[in-house]
């Protein structure tokens, strides 16, 4: 398979990852159809279920990382300079010279680290991959509830790692 082939799977992927079922939704499913409360009234979401939605944000959070890898696939197959382009504000990305705006939760905090030149505003800024593999370097952080990401990106390499 052509890195062009795969960097397209990851655009779609990060596309349909809003739409796919998390353990969140089904944890819910399942208390609302458990033990109803002796009183009528709804019953407060189980801690469980908490943890569930916080992992599920950072999941769909995480498709910024699928978002890198198909940034720099599409470099080294087309041999031209692209950009992984985040709106903090927004809380969106998008993955040039694709159009299609990839949008994330809007309960994860995201944070951009990347060289001064590729701040477009305080609010926009770009991870550039290059031809021969390589990138400007950078940090994206995901984080919602108790969990946190670090993406990183290698200057070196352009190799995309995921901390927690």
């Amino acid at each position: 398979m052509s890195g062009m082939a795969v960097a397209k799977i990851g655009g779609s992927l990060a596309a349909e990852s809003r739409t796919v079922p998390r353990g969140a939704a089904v944890c819910a499913y399942q208390e609302a159809l458990g033990q109803p409360s002796p009183t009528g009234a709804d019953k407060p979401m189980s801690e469980a279920c908490k943890k569930a939605a916080d992992a599920d944000k950072v999941w769909r959070g995480s498709m910024v990382v699928l978002g890198a890898y198909s940034s720099r696939l599409e470099a080294l197959a087309s041999r031209k300079e692209t950009r992984l382009l985040l709106d903090l504000e927004q809380r969106a990305f998008r993955v040039e010279p694709d159009p299609r705006v990839h949008a994330l939760p809007k309960q994860i905090e995201l944070k951009l680290f990347t060289a001064q030149s590729d701040l477009l505003s305080d609010k926009v800024g770009t991870i550039r991959f290059f031809p021969d593999g390589g990138s400007n370097g950078g940090r994206v952080t995901l984080a919602a509830g108790e969990r946190k990401y670090n993406v990183d990106i290698d200057w070196l390499t352009g190799r995309v790692a995921i901390l927690d």
